[in-house]
């Protein structure tokens, strides 16, 4: 435990230090609390989704967040333009294929960009995990009916086949990495009910994967300090309103005492 919380703290310190700046394609939804989570981290955020910019944008990036949250088919082109230019440069791409399940459209979309350029971390819920294995899955909307637990073994085939990190958030956040699986504990019940929070946590994974050379031990980081702010903003909060608020101060004013709080196994 220990040890990983010097990892985190050591690679948040580095964060606030050179405040990478993390290109986002993400989803009219998440784009404001995806900014502020990562500025209140110490990163540097940028929201440009136009083709005739993105690829100058990824050579200036530290790291690169795709998220298909709410999809059109320019913005689509630009991802796949973007993706390509930073596995030709070495920049690490997280991917969110949120909802990836729920339509023909939306799964197809995010196993064509994943294969035309495997990302460094995919981070997802369980149902969307499984859906980029090819196989049916049930969804509600972009909300998974499935436990993390379910797509442990999806991830792992998907680790091989792809040579990327799958990051399944749930109740507990499994990292699925060529060397075995780590399991962070962290979290708050309120998590769930504030929209985004999953895209923020890719968004953090964008962050620490431009700091930290090992993407597993970065999705790690990500997702470990995502829940310690959340059980700091969870205590006594009243609802998700608060929470939300209570979430960017808890990033803003992390500290390494606070990080001691990681629960974060070898699976």
């Amino acid at each position: 435990m220990k040890v990983y919380a010097g990892c985190a703290w050591r690679s948040l310190e580095k964060i606030r230090s050179v405040q990478p700046l993390i290109h986002n394609i993400t989803n009219y939804v998440v784009m404001n609390n995806t900014a502020n989570a990562l500025l209140s981290l110490g990163a540097s955020p940028v929201m440009a989704h136009a083709s005739e910019e993105v690829a100058d944008m990824v050579k200036m990036a530290a790291a690169l967040v795709i998220n298909i949250g709410t999809l059109s088919r320019e913005w689509v082109n630009s991802m796949a333009q973007a993706m390509a230019t930073a596995r030709g440069r070495g920049v690490p791409v997280v991917f969110d294929p949120v909802g990836a399940g729920a339509t023909p459209y939306r799964k197809s979309t995010a196993l064509n960009l994943i294969h035309v350029a495997p990302p460094t971390i995919i981070r997802g819920n369980a149902s969307e995990i499984i859906a980029l294995a090819k196989e049916d899955v049930q969804t509600r909307g972009v909300d998974s009916l499935a436990s993390s637990y379910h797509a442990l073994e999806t991830a792992e085939r998907l680790c091989r086949d792809l040579g990327t990190v799958i990051c399944i958030s749930g109740e507990v956040d499994f990292i699925v990495h060529a060397g075995g699986i780590l399991r962070v504990l962290n979290g708050h019940s309120l998590m769930p009910k504030v929209t985004g929070l999953g895209c923020t946590a890719s968004a953090l994974c964008g962050a620490f994967a431009a700091v930290e050379e090992d993407p597993s031990l970065a999705a790690a980081c990500a997702m470990s300090v995502m829940g310690v702010a959340g059980e700091i903003a969870g205590q006594d909060c009243k609802g998700p309103g608060s929470f939300q608020v209570r979430f960017l101060d808890a990033l803003y004013n992390l500290t390494a005492k606070d990080l001691e709080r990681i629960r974060l196994e070898v699976a």
